[in-house]
């Protein structure tokens, strides 16, 4: 009989093993209905460092959309930092100032000071959407910001003042950069309050225009031209170009330009 040759008595075994690369892992799934994956995936790792360090021969990898999410966001910060460089390089060789591009670039910080607030009072996560929309915010705004610098700049090498030159700039552009403002921001509260079928998950990058474009352009039209007056108030006048033919430059020549 089995009882003179064996213990017989219940016991649990797992039903079947999972193997990633050939090594022995234990799934631990959580459904995260009415939470965002960010607070989420931090709750989760707070939790793995509380637990403290795990047993020899073991090791705790958080997997699933966590990863790819963290990639696309890290990703997504460093392609923006390049093209705010990018910008400020580009500007400073076409205004051949580098105090004029970074001028420009002054309308980035009401662009994401926007965008916080409107996120925070519809209570909106930052996202892969709302990511995107403040992209799309900072484009418009800075170049309706060199669109009232070039105005500007131009009366203020004429011979105007600085600060007559920036209230001449931003009253010769007021319409256009209310025309541009208003149309994209008109265009995004379809989206925002997302009207259309699955427009949940397009609304956040809907409001982060609206945020972001709305300050930048108060921003632009209100602060960009005292930030103009302060920095500009007791620049040359002539071009830093070495061109002698250039009549901006303090080298022209009036024979080698004819």
């Amino acid at each position: 009989m089995v009882r003179d040759v064996a213990q017989v008595r219940e016991g649990i075994t797992p039903g079947e093993y999972d193997r990633y690369n050939m090594r022995r892992l234990v799934s631990i799934t959580a459904n995260i209905e009415g939470e965002d994956l960010g607070r989420v995936i931090r709750r989760v790792r707070r939790a793995i460092q509380t637990a403290g360090e795990p047993p020899r021969g073991v090791e705790v990898d958080l997997r699933g959309q966590a990863v790819p999410m963290e990639q696309m966001f890290r990703g997504l910060t460093i392609g923006l930092a390049l093209a705010m460089v990018v910008i400020v390089l580009l500007l400073t060789a076409y205004f051949q100032s580098l105090r004029l591009a970074l001028i420009s670039a002054a309308a980035i910080p009401a662009v994401i000071a926007g965008v916080v607030v409107v996120l925070f009072l519809t209570g909106t996560t930052l996202n892969l959407q709302s990511f995107m929309g403040t992209i799309m915010a900072i484009g418009v705004a800075t170049a309706n910001a060199i669109l009232l610098l070039t105005f500007a700049e131009r009366s203020r090498r004429e011979g105007m003042p600085a600060p007559a030159a920036a209230v001449e700039g931003a009253q010769s552009r007021l319409r256009p950069i209310l025309m541009t403002s208003f149309a994209m921001l008109a265009g995004m509260v379809p989206m925002a309050l997302a009207l259309g079928e699955g427009g949940e998950q397009t609304a956040p990058l809907g409001w982060a225009v609206i945020g972001g474009l709305g300050a930048a352009t108060l921003a632009t039209l209100i602060i960009l031209p005292s930030v103009f007056v302060l920095l500009q108030g007791r620049a040359s006048t002539f071009s830093p170009s070495l061109n002698p033919g250039n009549p901006e430059s303090r080298l022209f020549d009036g024979n080698k330009a004819t």
